[in-house]
């Protein structure tokens, strides 16, 4: 995330890229020990807006987050990338050796079934834009994953009711917050509240 904190410092933002154990913890442990601890010294701060930008599994835990702790300084959030509605691969793969070993117990929270962790989670209440991939080079995601993805999340699966808007670009999930025009897109949602859409991009609106 290195090059999307030095494009929003550029803009004015204090910026913390917070890094956390995501091999090792749960979902739960992520968002009350660490991230709650991240956000302590800002919590009071009424005159400063806390935004979220997140990737993947980081939009998870701040869903989480905001489902269990009020932020009276609540900016914006846009989310890369997450699995809201979870993951087909995680389906087919949670109980594989390497699949735990690599993604540890939040992993395993992101099933894309219907009693999953996820949908525990409800609709979102704070102003959330989406931006998800559709390229992908995996044979095998394509194969287990239904419609476009971008190799980990089905474009469908990074919805979540209650979004105030959400945007498809040709990149793949590992790599999507290092390009220029998603970075862009972060920047023009903090201050809008929207996104750019125009006819040289993919993009949809929440329904």
């Amino acid at each position: 995330m290195s090059r999307l904190e030095k494009s929003l410092s550029e803009h004015g933002y204090h910026v913390g890229n917070v890094d956390y154990p995501s091999t090792k913890h749960s979902v739960e442990y992520v968002a009350d020990k660490i991230l709650d601890d991240v956000l302590k010294p800002y919590r009071k701060m009424s005159q400063t807006k806390i935004h979220f930008v997140t990737h993947s599994l980081g939009g998870i835990v701040v869903r989480y987050y905001l489902r269990h702790y009020k932020l009276s300084n609540l900016g914006r959030v846009v989310m890369l990338s997450p699995p809201n509605q979870g993951s087909e691969l995680v389906d087919w793969l949670k109980d594989t050796y390497l699949f735990k070993k690599w993604h540890g117990p939040a992993g395993q929270q992101l099933s894309a079934s219907a009693n999953s962790f996820l949908q525990s989670l409800g609709p979102v209440h704070f102003e959330l834009g989406i931006i998800t991939g559709d390229k992908a080079f995996d044979p095998l995601a394509s194969f287990l994953i239904p419609g476009p993805h971008d190799g980990k999340v089905s474009v469908e699966s990074a919805k979540v009711p209650g979004m105030r808007d959400f945007l498809v670009l040709p990149h793949t999930h590992t790599f999507i917050m290092r390009s220029k025009s998603v970075i862009d897109q972060v920047t023009y949602f903090l201050r809008n509240g929207v996104f750019k859409h125009a006819s040289s991009t993919t993009g949809s609106r929440p329904q």
